[in-house]
């Protein structure tokens, strides 16, 4: 264990800090920095990658700056120290090392984080709190408290089990558990990026192995935290008796969620980008994570269903086996119109429409006597209704207009005849009226 420095080791740390060679350790720091900025704009480019944790919007705000300048000051402390050979002190290596490597902590928490939870409003909340903490270690470890400190924590103990843990042990679980828990997002969020960058058809199983090895990860964090602090680790088969229990009865809903979220990507019955309808909402699956399906209709609403539902309930997929979509759209014709010619005319014109596809014809039917005219229906296929599927109606009402207008084919309208019969008493009483009111007044 580091013995903590007394009055007489900070008086001399800061005698050496007044010597000459004081003057050649931050020229030698100030060459470090140095060459950890031009190794890193050289490797960067003129513009960073975006999402990338070891580089940020400049050069000096990324991961690898302090990471770099940590790995230049201890060559270069090594080296300082075999030249002087006890001739010399490294006294401002002792204090710049410790601020390094909790620069490289602080960047590299908070840029895991903000890679992985983008939108959190307490992500810089979080940040300056780890800086705080951070540079309160530092302070604590160049003035000797900090192993003090952790001799006093370790003091405070009790029994779990058949294990002794104490405080210390406890601090050193925690200090672990968010290593690896940083680690592990790390990991997981870059193979997460990697295996569904240019995915289309299989982006569901990707997701899928992106979020069993972000679980696996962090289970495996969790043991690494459990290990650090002491804890027996055959505790955890109670534990998991009694997280089978709780499962059995009061998580019955939330296990089934993840185990249909597992189903439903390993069979890919549903996938990333279908045009699906379940409960009477209509729209393009977004996401399917491990509880819950994102769907997006196409006026912007989004339903946020739980996979349970998902595979329960009846789903119509729209995009299963064809991602096509069948749209119709009706109108009415005179009477003596002459189908024959008419029908194939709009045919033709509905199939010159950007989005519809030509592969399968658009069709004309006559569905119907109506009152006013004959009623036809125009069925046509797109393969985009993603794009939306009121445009592209529209765009076919108005071609048909343009084609009816074109053949001086008329579009009728309600009319009414009214027969207008007179009454006998109402026009008698309407003549009474009439000669009363021409009648001279006294």
């Amino acid at each position: 264990m580091a013995q903590a420095m007394n009055l007489d080791d900070l008086i001399e740390l800061w005698q050496a800090l007044l010597r000459p060679t004081a003057l050649i350790e931050v020229a030698v720091i100030a060459a470090c920095l140095l060459a950890a900025w031009a190794l890193l704009r050289l490797v960067r480019g003129p513009e960073a990658l975006p999402g990338s944790i070891w580089f940020g919007r400049g050069v000096v705000d990324g991961v690898l700056f302090p990471l770099l300048a940590l790995l230049f000051a201890l060559l270069a402390r090594w080296g300082l120290a075999a030249l002087w050979r006890g001739h010399g002190s490294i006294a401002v290596f002792k204090l710049v090392i410790p601020v390094l490597v909790s620069l490289v902590v602080i960047r590299l928490t908070g840029r895991v984080l903000r890679s992985v939870f983008p939108e959190s409003r307490l992500l810089r909340i979080f940040e300056r709190s780890l800086s705080w903490f951070a540079w309160a270690g530092v302070a604590l470890w160049i003035t000797g408290i900090l192993p003090l400190v952790l001799q006093e924590l370790d003091t405070i103990s009790w029994k779990i089990g058949a294990s002794q843990v104490s405080v210390r042990n406890i601090i050193e679980g925690a200090v672990t558990a968010a290593v690896v828990l940083m680690v592990a997002l790390w990991i997981s969020s870059a193979l997460e990026a990697r295996l569904t960058r240019g995915a289309t058809d299989n982006l569901s199983l990707r997701k899928m192995a992106a979020n069993s090895v972000r679980g696996l990860l962090l289970f495996i964090g969790l043991l690494f935290a459990l290990e650090a602090a002491g804890i027996d680790l055959t505790a955890l088969g109670v534990l998991g008796g009694a997280l089978g229990v709780g499962i059995g009865f009061g998580l019955q809903k939330l296990a089934a969620n993840y185990v249909s979220g597992f189903v439903i990507l390993a069979e890919r019955s549903m996938r990333i980008g279908d045009l699906v309808k379940v409960d009477g909402f209509e729209g393009r699956i977004t996401d399917i994570s491990t509880r819950y399906t994102i769907i997006r209709a196409l006026n912007g609403r989004e339903a946020i269903v739980p996979n349970e539902m998902m595979i329960t309930q009846r789903v119509e997929n729209m995009s299963l086996a064809d991602p096509r979509v069948l749209l119709t759209t009706t109108l009415q014709v005179a009477y003596g119109t002459d189908l024959d010619t008419l029908m194939p005319r709009l045919s033709a014109a509905v199939a010159a429409v950007p989005r519809v596809v030509t592969d399968t014809a658009p069709s004309v039917s006559l569905t119907a006597f109506a009152a006013d005219g004959l009623e036809l229906t125009v069925a046509f296929w797109i393969a985009d209704p993603q794009n939306g599927q009121g445009n592209v109606r529209s765009e076919v009402n108005l071609t048909i207009l343009r084609t009816l207008n074109a053949a001086d084919v008329e579009i009728p309208f309600p009319q009414r005849v009214i027969h207008e019969r007179p009454v006998a008493g109402l026009a008698l009483t309407a003549a009474a009226v009439a000669a009363d009111a021409a009648a001279p007044r006294p």
